[in-house]
């Protein structure tokens, strides 16, 4: 599998190389967190990663985690191979964590409604797991930083409101405040708390200030963040108030602002939107950054690093979105709302460059920026995270990031929460695999299904985009010959003029005369039929003479679950069924043709392997050679996974017998198994290997299917193999 390397120097511009010796960030572990449940515990429970924290020397990670009530702990002297050390359990929901010493300061919210808020700082020994010191708060913390000699502890109560009380307008009470509580032999002295009040300071709900975020730099002043007020405030560690300041707005261009679209279309405005920041921190004493997630009445989907004095040195605009936009990350169905959602930021020196670290909640990556000159940030990675990364810590002294990543699926069925290990190399970039990144405009795209290699040009590909985005069927030209892979082109398919509606895209090949032939997998009560599409080179399917509908005898016994991809044999055109229909026996189904001069409609029967959990299918199917190479997957992701595999038929055994008839079964050959390839980026195994090409010179390129970033950390595989059948 090749390397591959990423040098963003803008959303859009593509560098043109890059040094023998880089240093780049690189994943090298993931923790699941349901790990640090104890044997016997219900480990179907959620839980839920956020804020997290590392000790001094680097070798543990302390982590909130609010479903379970407790503190999680990761043993990470190792960080390539992270260890569970349990968790602790805690009289409340923990919101935030720092850590001074062995000792973990944790704020925990005990509120039993909106009113009646409360919560407390706790004191927690994490060797002995020993609680040291609990101090009423009065109110409900949220995020809490240490002073950098330790010598006082900043917390944001929020007093949050409830966003169902009179459509969630402010003010609600109580008022939200900041506390400092003073340290005293690293234990917190609750008889010493300050309670500083931001009430009256912003414009928007002012006497409601739900204060969000803290850090401390040092000289002793914490930055508060007031997001749904839009408002900074800088307060010295005696309490007094040194500047406070709106967050100002941004006008954004280039955006999709709709999220019912089901389509990719970056046109549309919001000016003045507000930035309503996040998470901040301060990058010196003087310049702090901002996370403009937004939450009341903005978002302006970037960030942006203040002077303390309210000046703005720097704003991301849309370039940090864009980025996200052409590797696969965008999240469509959150384009009415703040699109990827800019929500956690954290700041540290690697070597001898400063650098900003900015977490999209939505778009599941995290942008590292050389802030080498606050005013004019240069991103240079994006970095594959879990789904939601929450929370951010570095470990420069080990060349560590570390992210906390809060979704869980568990109750979907998918993927558990992690916690995910970054190390600082010499070595190449190994992500994004795929991007848009220098094509003549910006092209959005996600949701990979079937591909096709040009027939004489190696490394010339083609992918097609499946039902999620409906409203703009598509085809992508991609040139698998640089490093990156390269998204160059996009061809819309269209119906008399208009976006071709009701396909479901999983498989393409080429026609032979420029254009190709699509399969689009039905699902009768969506009105989708199951059908293939022969497309013109310019996309379209014209006067709906393009289309093949199924016969009389396979719509009879057809169920959802329909082609998952088509290749071309002569004047033949083979589709693979993902699954069982009505007439199937048990673990086998359909190879269907079509003979395209004849009309005439046939079949033969694949034996697929049994699940050990969910189902197994096939979702790829192309001709090369003397074979046709098939996918054959589970539903099965992370450490479930077991069958990703690519098996191959010989021609000679792909005689279609009638419709209605006995079925032939054909003998398959295993070719290769990809989960040593989809662990190769040492995250979770992805369940849609979705694509297959192979391409002139005989080389074999897989892709998965991201879902279009709807409950999915966006991450896309694209790889090769080489030739796995002569080992080249």
């Amino acid at each position: 599998m090749p390397k591959h390397l990423v040098c963003l120097t803008s959303a859009l511009a593509l560098c043109a190389g890059t040094a023998a010796a880089e240093m780049n960030f690189n994943r090298i572990a993931s923790f699941a967190t349901p790990a640090n449940m104890a044997d016997g515990e219900d480990k179907t429970r959620e839980t839920s990663p956020e804020i997290i924290a590392a000790t001094e020397d680097g070798m543990r990670l302390v982590y909130t985690d609010s479903p379970l009530g407790v503190l999680g702990m990761i043993d990470i002297a190792d960080p390539a191979n992270p260890k569970p050390l349990g968790n602790i359990a805690l009289g409340g929901e923990p919101t935030s964590v720092t850590l001074v010493g062995n000792k973990a300061f944790v704020g925990v919210n005990t509120s039993e409604d909106y009113i009646n808020a409360s919560g407390y700082l706790g004191v927690i020994d994490i060797d002995t797991q020993e609680e040291l010191a609990r101090c009423d708060l009065g109110g409900q913390p949220d995020s809490i930083a240490a002073a950098k000699d330790g010598s006082f502890i900043a917390v944001a109560i929020e007093n949050e409101r409830d966003e169902d009380l009179n459509d969630g307008a402010l003010p609600q009470m109580p008022a939200g405040h900041l506390v400092l509580v003073d340290t005293k032999d690293g234990i917190a002295d609750c008889a010493a708390l300050k309670m500083v009040s931001l009430a009256g300071l912003a414009d928007v709900g002012g006497s409601d200030p739900e204060p969000e975020f803290v850090s401390v730099n040092g000289l002793g002043e914490t930055v508060v963040t007031l997001q749904e007020n839009n408002h900074m405030v800088v307060v010295s560690k005696d309490g007094e108030i040194l500047s406070h300041f709106s967050a100002g707005a941004v006008d954004l261009d280039g955006i999709d602002a709709s999220d019912e679209r089901g389509a990719l279309v970056f046109t549309e405005s919001q000016a003045a939107r507000k930035r309503e920041p996040d998470a901040v921190k301060w990058l010196d004493n003087d310049h702090f950054a901002t996370a403009n997630e937004g939450d009341y009445e903005g978002g302006s989907r970037g960030w942006t690093i203040f002077h303390k004095s309210g000046e703005v040195i720097y704003d991301s605009g849309t370039s940090f979105e864009h980025a996200m936009v052409q590797i696969g990350h965008y999240p469509d169905k959150r384009s009415d709302a703040k699109g990827v959602e800019p929500e956690s930021i954290d700041a540290a020196t690697f070597g001898n460059t400063p650098m900003v670290f900015v977490g999209s909640e939505r778009g599941s990556i995290v942008g590292v920026y050389d802030v080498t000159d606050p005013k004019t940030p240069v991103l240079t990675q994006l970095l594959p995270s879990g789904i939601a990364p929450e929370g951010i810590v570095t470990i420069p002294a080990r060349n560590l990031l570390v992210t906390a990543n809060e979704k869980d699926l568990i109750e979907d069925g998918g993927i558990r929460a992690h916690v995910m290990i970054y190390e600082y190399q010499d070595a190449p970039a190994a992500y994004p695999q795929l991007t848009s990144e220098g094509a003549d405009e910006l092209i959005g795209w996600g949701a990979l299904s079937g591909m096709v290699a040009h027939v004489e040009q190696p490394g010339i590909l083609y992918a097609v985009n499946d039902s999620f985005y409906g409203f703009q069927p598509s085809i992508f030209k991609i040139d698998a010959t640089q490093t990156p892979a390269r998204i160059v082109d996009v061809t819309r398919i269209t119906r008399n003029g208009a976006p071709a509606q009701k396909l479901d895209l999983e498989g393409i090949t080429l026609d032979g005369k420029g254009g190709f032939f699509v399969a689009s997998e039905g699902r009768t009560e969506r009105l989708i039929p199951h059908a293939i599409y022969h497309v013109a080179a310019d996309g379209a399917i014209k006067n709906l003479k393009g289309e093949f509908g199924i016969p009389a005898e396979l719509a009879a016994v057809e169920k959802r679950f329909g082609f998952e991809g088509i290749t071309k044999v002569g004047d033949t055109l083979w589709m693979a069924v993902q699954r069982e229909w009505k007439d199937d026996p048990e673990n086998h189904v359909k190879l269907v043709a079509y003979n395209i001069e004849s009309k005439e409609w046939g079949a033969v029967l694949y034996e697929k392997a049994a699940p050990e959990k969910g189902w197994v299918g096939l979702s790829e199917i192309v001709a090369h050679g003397d074979h046709v190479y098939i996918i054959e997957r589970d539903n099965q992701i992370g450490a479930n996974a077991v069958t990703k595999k690519i098996y191959r038929v010989a021609l000679s055994e792909m005689v279609p017998a009638p419709l209605g008839g006995t079925l032939p079964v054909v003998q398959k050959e295993l070719v290769r198994d990809l989960i040593p390839e989809l662990q190769s980026l040492n995250g979770y195994v992805q369940d849609k290997v979705e694509g297959l090409a192979i391409d002139a010179n005989g080389e074999f390129f897989i892709s998965t299917d991201n879902d279009g970033v709807d409950d999915h950390s966006g991450e896309t595989l694209f790889f090769s193999i080489g030739n796995p059948t002569t080992g080249g």
